[in-house]
């Protein structure tokens, strides 16, 4: 009998070993790529459990915040923002090692996909779908509350739940005068599942990049890799 390819991470998902199940979890790590090259009956790419695990995410997150904080609407939203956001979730995948098992395209694979920041944090979403679909609400809760609600005091210390754009913005119009602009540098995927790499400009020059699924996540991802190339932001990877 074959070694299962997810028994180094099954431990790690808080589910008992009958609700486990390889095959769906397969599905977790199919990238739409690989299932338009491969083109075979049955073979599903992971955005339905995606769409999911979105949803699960933001409600504990959500519940998690309304419970243990008593701050206003606002500020509880820029932090659920920063917790269930690309970058954070991306960091999970990380940790976990979760690029190895994804199924890309040759195409994607050879740009790096197994790397990039928004499909891994697609993965983990879509994990959360699995864990929630084979363990219920309480394991998935116990997931999230492991390896993303830990991260809230690095973000809260760190101010990493602001808005990069506006702050930005007003700082170098304070700083130089200049107020920020923005063009799309890249687009991929169909149209209802786009990916973009925005570009902020200061005057002509290109300051820095940023990518996310739609044009203004991607325009934050920017403004605040702007302000850490600028040092008017913390780079927390370099502490």
């Amino acid at each position: 009998m074959s070694k299962d390819p997810y028994a180094d991470l099954i431990p790690k998902l808080g589910l008992k070993p009958k609700e486990h199940d390889s095959d769906l979890l397969e599905r977790v790590f199919v990238h739409r790529s690989y299932v338009n090259e491969h083109r075979r009956e049955g073979l599903e790419s992971n955005e339905r459990m995606e769409f999911l695990g979105d949803a699960v995410l933001e409600l504990v997150t959500t519940e998690y915040l309304y419970q243990n904080f008593d701050q206003d609407e606002g500020e509880l939203t820029n932090w659920r923002s920063a917790l269930v956001k690309g970058v954070t979730l991306a960091q999970v995948a990380l940790e976990l090692g979760l690029g190895e098992y994804l199924k890309l395209s040759r195409g994607e694979e050879k740009s790096g996909g197994r790397e990039k920041d928004y499909l891994l944090a697609n993965t983990v979403e879509s994990l959360i779908g699995y864990i929630y679909l084979r363990g219920g609400y309480d394991k998935a809760q116990l997931f999230i509350r492991r390896f993303i609600l830990v991260r809230l005091q690095e973000i809260l210390d760190k101010n990493l739940y602001i808005d990069s754009k506006s702050f930005f913005q007003e700082t170098a119009q304070e700083k130089l005068g200049v107020t920020p602009t923005y063009e799309v540098q890249e687009e991929e995927g169909p149209d209802h599942k786009k990916t973009f790499v925005m570009g902020v400009y200061l005057g002509e020059e290109l300051v820095a990049k940023g990518q996310g699924t739609s044009k203004q996540t991607a325009e934050q991802e920017a403004a605040r890799n702007a302000l850490i190339k600028k040092g008017w932001i913390i780079n927390p990877s370099s502490e």
